[in-house]
């Protein structure tokens, strides 16, 4: 455990200590951001004392993502949220611009120290320690999953940074250097298992360990999970980060029940109604969207952030000691579908088919019928089967039937021969023609 005091520290301490920095950063936020003067003005809220603290954070405002970007202009092409002078920032990343424009996230060297640490406690709950070797796949470029590597040098470890897309380099890496850890998708993980299959090299009695898979929702999935630590032989454990909140701010421990908030003290998560934006408790089992806010954040603060994530939460205490909050991914809005009223996440059509292993690769990919979010039934899923496999008599409609059951929605289940659908050496895409 990298900071027993802070992992093991009970929820009630933790919430009376952020409670502190919440006020704290409230007032920061009066006093240096002219996106929140104005927004929270606009709410009722012009001191800080009529905020008040976290037993009422719920009163607030949401933040979205498309306000701060509206608030972005060629003279402040960062956002009027920016709450320190450009000559404090010491990082600038940002979002892959899908929009046409990408996003900017600046850090203070403080903002910067916060998230290293944040990672570092989120990824070594996964059991990684100092003086081991790790080989990396994500690319320290201009996304914020570039400064999660500083983790492995706060950890004490042998970094071994090999970059996206260069499967030959890593699997030389693993053979010559013999790293116990590798990080990587699990949409990557997957990739790599069937790579190795095709050139004859021994994954699963590699010297690897352990695989830390973040940047897309899987790691935690039950039939995925147990595809990849049979694929590399392998023990496998998921961390997952928000760009404009922290990247590598939840990881999960050996007891692979949930990841961990390895951000405790710098951020403060909520859990709310996707539909009516109402607060819902933190207990076993709840689900709902995932609200976060910073605490001790300098340059782009953000306050009740709607992250879009869909999660499910644990706050039982977990036999490896910490006791933060507890979460899964269930999915995201983005890619939500939504089919006569009922809430589909490609993800979970994934979870669901990947029972059907070995029968099936894993890999789907759901065509939708019409554009836009809203389906009408059945709505196309293609399911690619596993390497050398014939289609099952039956196994379509067995497949169909327990997407009905489990996700209440109709499908039309189409089976396509192994390889026929795209792999990624980054991130799968699950909707698509």
């Amino acid at each position: 455990m990298l900071e027993p005091e802070v992992e093991t520290r009970t929820a009630e301490d933790q919430f009376r200590l952020d409670d502190i920095s919440f006020r704290r950063q409230a007032a920061y936020l009066l006093d240096h951001s002219s996106f929140y003067r104005e927004k929270l003005a606009k709410a009722g809220f012009r001191t800080a004392k009529a905020i008040g603290g976290l037993d009422t954070i719920a009163n607030l405002p949401f933040t979205e993502k498309q306000e701060i970007r509206a608030s972005c202009t060629a003279e402040n092409p960062i956002g009027a949220h920016l709450a320190v002078p450009l000559d404090q920032l010491v990082r600038i990343y940002s979002t892959s611009g899908t929009t046409g424009t990408p996003s900017y996230i600046p850090l203070t060297q403080q903002d910067l120290d916060n998230w290293v640490t944040t990672s570092a406690r989120s990824y070594s709950a996964s059991g990684i320690a100092a003086g081991e070797t790790i080989v990396s796949t994500y690319n320290a470029g201009p996304f914020v999953a570039g400064a999660a590597l500083a983790a492995f040098d706060r950890l004490g470890m042998c970094h071994v940074p090999i970059g996206t897309g260069n499967s030959e380099r890593l699997m030389a890496a693993i053979r010559l250097l013999k790293p116990t850890a590798a990080v990587m998708t699990p949409s990557y993980a997957a990739h790599l298992i069937e790579w190795a299959a095709e050139r004859g090299f021994d994954l699963q009695n590699s010297s690897v360990r352990r695989v830390l898979v973040a940047g897309e929702p899987g790691g935690g999935e039950p039939a995925m999970r147990a595809r990849l630590e049979r694929g590399w032989g392998a023990k496998v454990t998921e961390a997952m980060g928000i760009g404009d909140i922290g990247i590598s701010l939840w990881g999960e421990c050996e007891e692979q029940n949930g990841m961990h908030l390895g951000g405790r003290g710098f951020v403060y998560p909520e859990l709310i109604d996707p539909e009516t934006g109402e607060a819902l408790a933190m207990q076993d089992g709840a689900r709902g969207e995932l609200v976060l806010t910073h605490l001790r954040h300098q340059a782009a603060p953000l306050l009740r952030f709607r992250t879009r994530d869909h999660v499910e939460v644990w706050t039982s205490p977990c036999p490896c000691g910490r006791r933060a909050l507890r979460l899964r991914c269930v999915g995201r809005t983005d890619d939500m579908l939504i089919v006569r009223g009922v809430n589909v996440f490609p993800s979970a059509i994934r979870e669901i088919v990947g029972e059907f292993s070995p029968a099936v690769s894993g890999a789907i990919l759901v065509r939708p019928a019409a554009l836009g979010f809203k389906q009408e039934p059945p709505l196309p899923v293609v399911v690619e089967l596993a390497r050398g496999g014939e289609p099952e008599p039956g196994l379509a409609d067995r497949i169909k039937e327990r997407l009905r059951a489990a996700l209440v929605f109709s499908a039309a289940v189409e089976l396509a021969p192994f390889g026929t659908l795209e792999r990624s050496e980054y991130k799968s895409k699950l909707v698509g023609q």
